[in-house]
């Protein structure tokens, strides 16, 4: 059940971390929130912003590679960040054993992967505009998620399913 939708035009690579802390003042334990989009369409960017609104320990940089990494909160509720791209469906999504009553599950790349992990979860749809340029991270390899989006606009389609977010005010532009 669809419960509310915000389609936001986000400038560029600040004004996505902007918008990813904007989104974790909303977030609290058993939270799960899904990003699609492209390589280098700013989900780590995103990703990012909600580790500094939750106040995480360390740096916020992608799982690719490791495929999750758990991040301690100043809340003491743990921020999980998971890169599924690599995974071949739910079952090795399911074997990474998340805790996702206790944390907040970020999953990039897991559109199609989490039918019936939670009953409320966040959508994040991020388009680049087509033939957009990507910056790579220093020492990103080809490809690495792990690029940032080059400042220029995105589209950010964010939907609140489920009785959680019931009366939630999403971010607005």
């Amino acid at each position: 059940m669809t419960v509310g939708a915000v389609q936001l035009t986000v400038a560029d690579a600040e004004a996505m971390e902007a918008l990813g802390a904007s989104v974790a003042r909303l977030l609290r334990a058993g939270d799960l929130v899904v990003l699609t989009g492209p390589l280098g369409a700013g989900k780590t960017t995103f990703t990012r912003g909600l580790g500094e609104g939750l106040e995480v320990r360390g740096q916020v940089s992608s799982p690719t590679f490791v495929l999750a990494r758990t991040h301690p909160t100043a809340s003491g509720v743990p921020l999980v960040h998971v890169d599924a791209y690599r995974l071949s469906g739910e079952a090795e999504l399911d074997d990474l054993d998340l805790d996702y009553a206790g944390s907040i599950v970020v999953v990039e790349w897991g559109a199609g992967l989490l039918d019936g992990v939670a009953e409320s979860w966040l959508d994040v749809v991020i388009e680049r505009p087509t033939g957009a340029a990507v910056e790579r991270t220093p020492g990103a390899a080809e490809g690495d998620s792990a690029d940032d989006p080059a400042d220029e606009p995105r589209r950010v389609s964010i939907t609140a399913h489920g009785t959680r977010w019931a009366g939630v005010a999403l971010p607005s532009a």
